[in-house]
């Protein structure tokens, strides 16, 4: 699994996602991209209102999907959430030619997206709610010919950031 944690030095205890990407490579018609994200909120004190998640692949650095993950939860100190996604049909955009580059990727052992996680997020201490601000995460994720994750992400640090 992809691992995505806080690179700011002013949350250092939230870890926010990790990724697990299972791409069908039996036909641009077909094609999918399904992914597990986890939000997970280490701190014992501090709560998370996710306002938006969204989520966003690359190949090649061509955007070739979006979806939201969910509209928005409330994440309580010490807890862990599951969001599961599938990118296909009007969620994902393959044509010919790019499908024709996946199958090349393929034969040769590895393709490589970009998994773009993105989210508004409040803070919740005790009484105090912060103002918006957006996280986003983003990993390479590696994929091998049978479309399953490769050893060589998972378990990667990936960076995650605030604007």
């Amino acid at each position: 699994m992809a691992q995505f944690t806080p690179t700011s030095s002013s949350d250092p205890h939230l870890e926010f996602f990790n990724s697990r990407v299972w791409i069908n490579l039996m036909g641009f018609e077909n094609a999918e991209i399904r992914f597990n994200v986890t939000a997970r909120n280490a701190n014992r004190a501090v709560g998370y209102y996710y306002d938006s998640v969204e989520a966003f692949a690359y190949y090649r650095d061509q955007a070739i999907g979006s979806t939201p993950l969910v509209d928005s939860f409330y994440q309580e100190p010490k807890n862990t959430t599951i969001l599961y996604k599938v990118l296909k049909g009007a969620t994902l955009d393959v044509n010919n030619d790019r499908w024709k580059e996946f199958r090349n990727d393929r034969a040769l052992g590895t393709v490589v997206f970009r998994l773009d996680v993105t989210a508004m997020i409040r803070f919740k201490v005790s009484t105090w709610d912060s103002k918006h601000h957006r996280m986003h995460a983003n990993c390479d994720v590696a994929v091998g010919r049978d479309g399953s994750i490769l050893a060589t992400s998972k378990n990667k640090r990936c960076p995650v950031y605030f604007t």
